[in-house]
């Protein structure tokens, strides 16, 4: 499979065997923590961790959880930041809901409907991780939602 990605207004031809996988790095301070909250929590796999980091599957996505001496602070609501994931279906979003719950996860915000009835509808929910990191997880009603529908404006809750 060839993928060609437009990046900078230039086209790249990469092979690739399978997906393209995102990769995201996140500020954490205690590692034990952290597999604690995204393993047993969310049911992520652990890849490779020392004391310093720990490699996460998140999804099929990974995610690296790399210790900082830095203080973490909470963010004062949901933007600027935030990662997550849009899942395929109403039933895997309720499934995801039912586990943070049973987990006892942080909601930082309670599961709901944003947009009811209209091209942007979808199902959210944000937790809090332990490093004050935030995470949503969503399903859109109308798939074109996600990149699409660019005759609508409406983007978050701003």
């Amino acid at each position: 499979m060839i993928l060609v990605i437009n990046l900078f207004s230039r086209d790249i031809a990469i092979a690739m065997t399978d997906s393209v996988i995102f990769h995201l790095a996140i500020p954490i301070d205690n590692v034990t923590q952290a597999k604690q909250f995204y393993s047993d929590g969310l049911g992520c796999t652990v890849g490779r961790e020392n004391s310093q980091a720990v490699i996460l599957d998140f999804y099929g996505h990974q995610v690296v959880a790399h210790v900082t001496q830095e203080p973490l602070t909470s963010q004062k609501g949901i933007y600027p930041r935030h990662f997550g994931l849009i899942l395929p279906s109403k039933e895997d979003w309720d499934k995801l809901v039912t586990r943070a719950k049973e987990k006892e996860l942080k909601f930082y915000q309670e599961p709901k409907q944003r947009f009811p009835q209209k091209l942007t509808e979808h199902w959210t929910f944000f937790l809090e991780d332990p490093f004050s990191n935030l995470l949503e997880f969503k399903y859109y009603t109308h798939d074109e939602a996600i990149f699409g529908g660019r005759s609508v404006d409406e983007i978050g809750d701003r």
